[in-house]
């Protein structure tokens, strides 16, 4: 029986041992496997951070979209200030056209009221060419078209177009002692210079 039990107990150790010995390789088979799962997370890692780094396609469509939604958007706008600004210098030299063409006739009612005699200043035709005078440079006024001031001014060449010189010790150096014709500005430039004598 002792014996027995020697042998079995013997038997037991030895089993042990042998389990012992065969435990570092179960662990590294176990560490392994482990390493394993984790060099496996890592490539899923590295496959994940992949996709992140190539840009999906949709994304690429969408930003270049944008980007020529902007660049036309500053386009339009571009065209339309440069149209607003074309139409406003058309405007502008179509009404200094009509400008020009009404002139001499403003020119010609002041020499003609300009002559009437001192008799005919109360009669009916003298009063209505007033009244039609008044109106017509009225409504110049109302666009905004103004006589240039010449007489008594110093000669500007912006405004004034000096036909005539003469000496006079009486008038100040460069100044204007005659208008011939009167000149007109219409929104702060010039459409008709002022015909001036001016004095040396």
């Amino acid at each position: 029986m002792d014996e027995e039990k020697k042998n079995s107990g013997n038997v037991d150790i030895g089993e042990e041992i042998e389990d012992i010995k065969s435990a570092p390789e179960d662990v590294n088979e176990a560490s392994d496997e482990a390493a394993g799962t984790t060099d496996g997370a890592d490539k899923e890692d590295d496959k994940s951070s992949d996709k992140s780094a190539k840009k999906d396609p949709k994304d690429e469509a969408i930003k270049e979209l944008k980007d020529k939604f902007t660049r036309q958007m500053a386009e339009f706008d571009n065209f339309r200030k440069r149209t607003e600004k074309e139409k406003s210098a058309m405007y502008e030299v179509g009404a200094k056209s009509v400008i020009e063409k009404i002139l001499p006739i403003v020119d010609n009612f002041e020499r003609g009221l300009g002559s009437v005699t001192e008799e005919d200043k109360g009669s009916a035709f003298v009063e209505g060419m007033n009244m039609v005078y008044r109106q017509l440079t009225k409504a110049l006024e109302d666009m905004d078209v103004k006589p240039i001031e010449a007489l008594g001014k110093e000669f500007n060449p912006e405004y004034h177009n000096a036909v005539m010189h003469v000496d006079d010790e009486e008038a100040g150096d460069n100044i204007i002692v005659e208008e011939f014709q009167k000149g007109y500005t219409y929104r702060d430039s010039v459409v008709r210079h002022s015909m001036v004598k001016v004095a040396n």
